[in-house]
């Protein structure tokens, strides 16, 4: 299994199946299954995700979530449609705190330090 994986930013941490677990169970119990078959689904998706792991000493994090919302839409599109909502709400969140940000600077009468453009950026990747 892949020691690290590697972010978006490029850091780089340990390999957590865990923290993929409790992922994929929050968008499941935002849905309507049975407990059984978030379960279940769950199970599977995990496994998956483990799966392409293996042998690897490092995994892109869009690597993993690529696996992981092409195996629900194939077993349970209900819960890829409540992960990728959830990204959205998150990417419009990210988005408006930006503006927010931009808004205050300029009330503020205060332009952006040099390289300060680019960590915000970074925040909405």
């Amino acid at each position: 299994m892949a020691l690290e994986v590697i972010k978006k930013s490029g850091e780089k941490e340990p390999f957590d199946a865990e923290k993929i677990r409790r992922s994929i169970q929050a968008a499941a119990d935002e849905t309507d299954l049975s407990e059984e078959r978030k379960k279940e689904v769950v199970e599977q998706v995990v496994n998956s995700a483990i799966q392409l792991a293996e042998g690897k000493e490092e995994i892109a994090t869009s690597e993993i979530r690529e696996k992981i919302l092409d195996e629900l839409d194939k077993i349970e599109p209900s819960v890829s449609a409540t992960w990728r909502k959830y990204e959205e709400e998150r990417k419009g969140e990210s988005v408006e705190e930006r503006k927010e940000e931009e808004a205050e600077g300029e009330l503020e009468g205060g332009e952006l330090e040099e390289g300060e453009e680019g960590e915000e950026l970074e925040k909405l990747e």
